[in-house]
């Protein structure tokens, strides 16, 4: 029979893991939700602005696989340092670029930032399962995914109120975004430190059976290369690779774009924009955890994942057809319901995909599933913008409503074979036996 304990540790490992991720996510929403006061203060055009959002799309595919080759070779923790500690650099190099002659160095900025990520969106499903137990590996999974989103969350809110537009007082304005630079700098270099104090590579017990199985396997037995063979010959998991893909690079062309489509219809209307945004992923927050606790009690990963996939669906096509009707309270109502399934869908993904490719590295599968995120999500705010900018937001969110469509058809086709889930009750149930024949 395997010893397994819970350490306390872990909720400080995930309490640190989501803060600096939470600001990672900050950086990446912060400059898209001003794109008119960015694209005055650099005097760059609204899509060189994009790029200051899509630049973390764009390293994250080439970069995913050695990252998820650093994490199964040299563990969790030099991973959690890398991605704090380049988090931190990205923003001081910001703090540098506070004039408008010098947006080449704030992309710069951004593009160690979009590196870091790298280093940050894969860890949520392995420090859930190295660090939790079966009950609660869904929700620590959908808490680690919640700071990304809260990042998100703040960075619609926090900007706008703290850089108002000034077109007629630049230094006015450099000065508001050196206040927002020098803040999200400080913040991320405390977090780094505490990342170096509170990160260790695993508990003493592993908290699960399933981990137990894992760690009595030799080293030498683990081969990165069969681990990559392995998943791509998964049809099930490509299926949820491609339908993930979908998804996520849908919200992250709604959340590049979400500035341009609101100004379109409601002039001067900066502020709310950023708090339609945050009313957006305030509700994907709520629903991830009521996600991540549905799935702990349930365990129906194929079922919860498709309904949510049809309820994004028809909340975007209802946000779409209401965008313009003049009432900007009706935009509040459909982003959040939007935002609730769209967003609340992130950590299904990863557990769902952690279930059915088991006994193969949560980061290997979370990797592949972000790059899909970010492929989709390159081209969906490159078309959507290009079809707001010519034409109008509706037809760029039809064009989004298209592939969902898509993308709910090959999550209907997946076929749900819970790997890690029989593993634990597996044992679990020999357990029993065991404790009865002892009896």
């Amino acid at each position: 029979r395997l010893e397994t304990r819970l350490s306390r540790r872990r909720l400080a490992v995930l309490a640190v893991f989501s803060c600096y991720s939470l600001v990672n996510a900050f950086q990446w929403i912060q400059y898209s939700i001003l794109s008119n006061v960015f694209a005055g203060f650099y005097g760059v055009s609204f899509t060189q602005i994009d790029w200051l959002s899509m630049v973390y799309m764009v390293a994250y595919v080439p970069l995913i696989l050695p990252a998820t080759w650093l994490l199964d070779a040299r563990g969790l923790r030099l991973t959690a340092l890398l991605g704090a500690g380049l988090n931190a650099l990205g923003a001081w190099l910001k703090c540098g670029s506070l004039a408008p002659q010098r947006y080449p160095l704030t992309l710069a900025a951004q593009a160690v930032c979009a590196v870091a990520q790298v280093f940050i969106l894969g860890l949520p499903s392995r420090i859930a399962s190295v660090w939790f137990g079966p009950t609660e590996v869904s929700t620590a999974c959908a808490v680690a995914v919640l700071g990304n989103q809260l990042g998100t969350a703040i960075g619609f809110l926090l900007p706008p109120v703290l850089v108002p537009n000034t077109p007629n007082d630049i230094d006015l304005m450099a000065h508001n975004i050196g206040i927002m630079f020098y803040g999200t700098a400080i913040v991320s270099t405390l977090l780094f430190f505490l990342t170096g104090v509170v990160f260790e590579e695993k508990p003493k017990y592993p908290p699960s059976h399933s981990q137990a199985v894992l760690q009595t396997k030799p080293p030498e037995d683990y081969s990165y290369k069969q681990s990559i063979i392995n998943l791509f010959k998964n049809i099930p998991f490509i299926l949820l690779l491609i339908s993930y893909g979908i998804m996520t690079g849908a919200f992250y062309s709604v959340s590049t774009l979400l500035n341009q489509m609101i100004v379109t219809h409601y002039e001067g209307e900066e502020v709310n924009a950023g708090r339609i945004g945050l009313t957006l992923v305030v509700a994907g927050m709520v629903g991830s955890i009521i996600c991540g606790l549905w799935l702990d009690y349930t365990k129906t990963y194929k079922q919860t994942t498709l309904i949510v996939y049809i309820l994004s669906f028809i909340g975007l096509l209802v946000f779409t057809f209401t965008l313009d009707l003049g009432y900007l309270i009706v935009v509040f109502v459909t982003g959040g319901v939007l935002g609730f399934f769209m967003t609340g869908y992130l950590p299904l993904g990863f557990e769902f995909a952690v279930e059915i490719t088991y006994p193969e590295s949560e980061g290997t599968s979370s990797g592949l599933l972000n790059a899909s995120a970010q492929i989709f999500g390159i081209v969906f705010t490159l078309v959507q913008g290009k079809l707001t900018t010519d034409y109008s937001p509706r037809a760029g969110n039809i064009f989004l409503c298209a592939w969902i469509f898509v993308g709910i058809i090959l999550t209907a086709l997946i076929k749900s074979d819970l790997r890690r889930h029989n593993v634990n009750s597996g044992i679990m149930n020999l357990d029993i036996k065991a404790v009865s024949g002892d009896s």
